[in-house]
């Protein structure tokens, strides 16, 4: 009992992921020589930027029990209309950004009307949003597109000290900003207790009396909006467009945001988790870097294992508290008096 109340059973995939990637990096640390510096942490975060920005957006849209699979191409969408605009028509770097973030969250609400209005499967429409966006990447430039841009290129080789010589870029700015914003929104505002309403029982949160319909419209509107960032910092690592870029992001996304402790069934999850989820992610990568001989693909296999693992995790946590809660039910029934 005393374990119940300290720590909530829904936190405990949070705490393991935290645990697995303190291990990750501990193990490294022993491994490899210069794998443990305050610099080797911070390139944690310089060089998954973008994958933070767009895996928040998806934290919201999983815990809400939907599934977003254009948020890759609409990545490489951003990347494609920020270099056209930038380097064919010459425009202010200002109104691209205003532009590019606008055009996600359109597409985003377009989805989310589908999904609301229609009653549509969410990989459904978001499947087609996938292929839209990607086939008009293809109507922009089949062609890779550099940009030469003064304020882009400030924003690339940009480097913010602190603590001695360790450094972030710019990047790492927008995307913490993008972190507190998305875990002050998930708990303090209506908007966030309405997506973990929806996640656990839509059809109670309507009863409830809650904006079920325009909640889960807004949903896909900020995920198409945290995509379209994600591709303007992403065009910041590669100074280009290209109508490639993004391929299977979608699914770093999804397994960052799994592997953080979030239900595919919706209703549980946290940012902060999806945070750590995308350190492990990150982590692996550097791994595979230091150890010198192995394939990056090894990648995918590492993600893939853990993504089965904590799948498993979590369906025993679930099955565990269902049959804690009916012992409860049982108990309580046993402890009422019968009238009459």
């Amino acid at each position: 009992m005393k374990t119940k109340s300290i720590i909530n059973s829904r936190d405990i995939p949070m705490l393991v992921v935290m645990i697995l990637f303190v291990l990750m990096f501990g193990v490294g640390s022993v491994m490899f020589r210069g794998f443990f510096s305050m610099q080797n942490f911070l390139n944690l975060f310089i060089d998954n930027a973008y994958l933070i920005i767009m895996a928040v957006g998806m934290t919201f849209v999983i815990i809400s029990g939907g599934i977003d699979l254009s948020v890759g191409s609409m990545l490489a969408l951003s990347t494609m209309v920020t270099s056209s605009l930038l380097e064919k028509s010459h425009w202010n770097p200002v109104c691209v950004i205003l532009i590019v973030l606008a055009m996600g969250v359109a597409l985003g609400l377009f989805m989310g009307y589908l999904i609301r209005k229609f009653d549509l499967p969410p990989f459904i429409v978001t499947l087609a949003g996938l292929y839209f966006a990607r086939g008009l990447c293809y109507v922009v430039s089949v062609d890779t597109i550099a940009i030469n841009d003064g304020f882009w290129q400030t924003m690339a080789h940009g480097q913010i000290n602190i603590i001695g010589n360790n450094f972030i870029s710019p990047s790492v700015i927008i995307a913490i900003v993008v972190l507190i914003a998305g875990i002050f929104i998930s708990r303090s505002t209506k908007f966030g207790r309405t997506v973990f309403a929806i996640g656990g029982n839509e059809q109670s949160a309507v009863l409830m009396g809650l904006p079920v319909a325009r909640t889960k419209v807004l949903l896909y509107a900020f995920s198409g909006f945290c995509s379209a960032l994600a591709g303007i910092v992403f065009t910041f690592y590669t100074l280009s467009g290209y109508a490639l870029d993004g391929s299977g992001m979608e699914m770093d996304a999804i397994a960052t945001v799994v592997i953080g402790g979030t239900l595919l069934t919706g209703g549980v999850g946290s940012i902060l988790g999806t945070l750590f989820g995308v350190f492990i992610y990150g982590t692996i990568q550097v791994l595979i870097v230091f150890q010198g001989t192995l394939n990056s693909w090894w990648t995918r296999i590492a993600v893939g294992f853990l993504v089965c693992v904590f799948c498993v995790f979590q369906r025993i946590l679930e099955s565990r508290g269902t049959k804690e809660k009916r012992k409860d039910t049982s108990a309580k029934a046993e402890k009422t008096p019968v009238k009459g």
